[in-house]
């Protein structure tokens, strides 16, 4: 690959209410084209939401390939592609469903999207990959220590970082916090909901934080989301103990994320299929232990 070329993969992010989509170029964490989005389907069964995300790919897929076309380019080349989901995800099945249709649960999500896209797709829990972005390029770049990513939209999705390894799978809107799930009064929808001012809001966060403060002790703890672009409205009220910072790739973190961990891990299954391919071939023919056949000279000989 040339120094200047880019390194592309599609980034799809699943939330509660909308579905967002956009090639990224993973060497820099920016979009490479537009960013579609489309509002979830109601109710959230898998079949509808598959297949509206298989659209959008589609649509995506097509816009590069026309925009190639006029500035006289060959086609892209797309070299992974990545959904975040808003679920833990175990070897591509989805293992809950707080804000989307109950039907995901159990479901082998994984191997659906990779048939509406026609090509190998992977799935990682939507706050790991938004957090797989912050921490790669923005707020946690470079940090140590417990760094949580907070992602403030339907519910509360959470990544929990140790010296730059995520922890997969937290699921921190999940913890109680005042006997509720904490993400039914800490979500940004949460805030909408119930007609509460970004003061009376940031009350309900800041319980939130501090039980997590008093579980993990993090060094750092980056809020993400559609909210994080109107930090300044919320963060002065927060009192939790340690440094809180508004993520800096904003909504996009969950696309660039998800892109992210589709190209690492159509990478290595790729160099895996490689190896295992090269070994096949490498491999000696084993001895036969048959003993061959009598020609009919030592068969006549014999008798």
């Amino acid at each position: 690959m040339h120094e200047g070329e880019r390194l592309l993969a599609i980034g799809v992010d699943v939330g509660g209410t909308g579905i967002k989509a956009a090639l990224v170029d993973v060497k820099t964490g920016e979009l490479a084209g537009e960013r579609i989005r489309v509002l979830t389907p109601m109710p959230s069964k898998p079949g509808p939401v598959v297949a509206s995300a298989g659209r959008v790919v589609g649509r995506l897929i097509r816009a590069a390939n026309a925009a190639a076309a006029a500035a006289g380019q060959p086609a892209p080349r797309i070299q992974g592609i990545g959904v975040g989901f808003p679920a833990p995800v175990i070897n591509g099945i989805t293992t809950t469903a707080a804000n989307v249709d109950p039907e995901w649960v159990g479901f082998e999500a994984q191997a659906a999207f990779t048939k509406a896209f026609k090509r190998r797709t992977w799935l990682v829990n939507d706050a790991d990959a938004a957090g797989v972005a912050e921490m790669r390029f923005g707020a946690g770049y470079g940090k140590r220590g417990v760094v949580i990513v907070l992602t403030l939209g339907t519910g509360v999705g959470s990544g929990i970082f140790v010296d730059g390894r995520l922890v997969p799978n937290t699921e921190l809107g999940h913890m109680e916090v005042n006997g509720k799930d904490a993400e039914r009064r800490s979500s940004a929808n949460a805030r909408v909901r119930r007609g509460l001012s970004w003061k009376a809001w940031a009350e309900d966060l800041n319980d939130h934080l501090k039980a997590i403060d008093v579980l993990f002790s993090p060094s750092l703890i980056i809020l993400g989301g559609g909210v994080s672009k109107k930090a300044d409205r919320f963060l002065p009220f927060l009192t939790v103990a340690g440094r809180i910072v508004p993520a800096q790739l904003r909504n996009e973190a969950g696309i660039v994320g998800a892109a992210m961990v589709g190209l690492e891990r159509e990478t290595e299954m790729v160099r895996e299929e490689r190896a295992l391919a090269e070994r096949a071939v490498a491999k000696p023919e084993p001895e036969s232990t048959t003993p061959p056949a009598e020609t009919a000279e030592q068969a006549e000989a014999s008798g």
